[in-house]
């Protein structure tokens, strides 16, 4: 029997760094909303791991799945090891990778989900954005993204930009202490440290802000540049805000 899963994504309205631990990981005061562009995940019985990307073909170089790990380090492994389950899964990618948008966490707690796992610290020991993605919705994050305040449901839409640019988030954050932890002008302290790592970015944020007459925000660590509203242009993409 398959069981059949959604993995929605998050989008970081806003980010504000408030300190940093003494092992070096920085403390955020953010707001996070799921949006409903999500993966999709099977499950059935076995144990093995299949990456297909959006148009139901396999994650080849330039799909929409390409760069998902597929060993043990894959965040649909390592969440089936930590709830002790075994499984095969089928996961469909419809979420950029290194988007900013949570996708690996969006599909490890669809694991936990599936296995009935509603515990915070299991999934806050797979990832900063794994307890959010848990429990979705629209949420105050806090600590390393461990504290999880849900907020009331607003339903928003949103347009979407997101760059064929792959953005380390451990980079923006050592980029972040190197110029001195900035606060920044919008809602995001990360995007003056995001742009010093991918200067790149600066033309995707201004293609958007073109498009719509808005002024982008990144999302978290990029590459996502999102207005809210909807908007119709090439590239972009519509989204709304969604409960779990």
């Amino acid at each position: 029997m398959i069981d059949r899963q959604r993995a929605l994504a998050k989008l970081t309205i806003t980010l504000r760094i408030t300190g940093v631990r003494s092992d070096g990981l920085h403390l955020l005061d953010s707001e996070m909303v799921t949006i409903d562009l999500a993966d999709e995940l099977e499950f059935a019985e076995g144990d093995g791991l299949e990456l297909v990307s959006a148009s139901g073909s396999g994650a080849g170089p330039g799909a929409a799945g390409a760069g998902v790990p597929a060993g043990d380090s894959n965040l649909i492994r390592r969440a089936l090891k930590a709830v002790g389950r075994s499984a095969s899964v089928r996961l469909r990618k419809n979420i950029p990778v290194g988007g900013g948008l949570g996708g690996g966490s969006a599909d490890a707690a669809a694991v936990l989900r599936w296995a009935g796992v509603g515990d915070l610290a299991v999934a806050a020991s797979l990832g900063a954005d794994v307890p959010f993605c848990l429990v979705g919705g629209r949420a105050r994050v806090g600590g390393i993204g461990e504290v999880v305040e849900p907020l009331a449901f607003e339903s928003r839409s949103f347009t979407l930009l997101t760059p064929p640019l792959f953005v380390s988030t451990p980079a923006v954050y050592r980029a972040w202490d190197e110029l001195g932890g900035p606060v920044g002008d919008g809602p995001n302290d990360l995007e003056a440290a995001a742009l010093v790592v991918e200067p790149a970015l600066a033309v995707w944020r201004d293609r958007l802000g073109e498009a719509t007459g808005q002024t982008p925000v990144l999302a978290g660590s990029g590459s996502t540049w999102f207005v809210e509203g909807s908007f119709v242009g090439p590239g972009l993409l519509r989204c709304r805000t969604e409960q779990p």
